[in-house]
């Protein structure tokens, strides 16, 4: 009776270390860092950074759900509908902030 349980315990860990973990840690080195989208309400580009904990997790069960962190338009339009996002889905990596090569 021991012995199916374990079967079932090695096959789940085995999941979570070769399937889940690399989806979420993919995910939060995708969305981590400052973005850098064009905002829609003024046509300027804003820097924004995503929660990228919480897209990593929801990643592990589906589409990652992305929501600003911070914004460089807050706390004066900390109200806005927040549709850089979707800017975002459709490529996070090209409107990544350039990292500046240290010395």
């Amino acid at each position: 009776m021991q012995t199916p349980m374990v079967v079932i315990l090695a096959v789940l860990a085995l999941g979570l270390v070769f399937v889940v973990l690399p989806v979420v840690a993919g995910a939060y080195r995708r969305f981590a860092g400052t973005k850098l989208p064009t905002c829609p309400e003024t046509h300027a580009i804003a820097a924004v950074e995503l929660d990228a904990k919480h897209a990593a997790l929801t990643a592990a069960v589906g589409a990652p759900e992305l929501r600003v962190k911070t914004c460089s338009r807050w706390p004066q339009r900390h109200d806005c509908p927040q549709d850089c996002i979707r800017e975002l889905e459709d490529d996070p990596l090209t409107t990544a902030m350039p990292v500046a090569p240290r010395a």
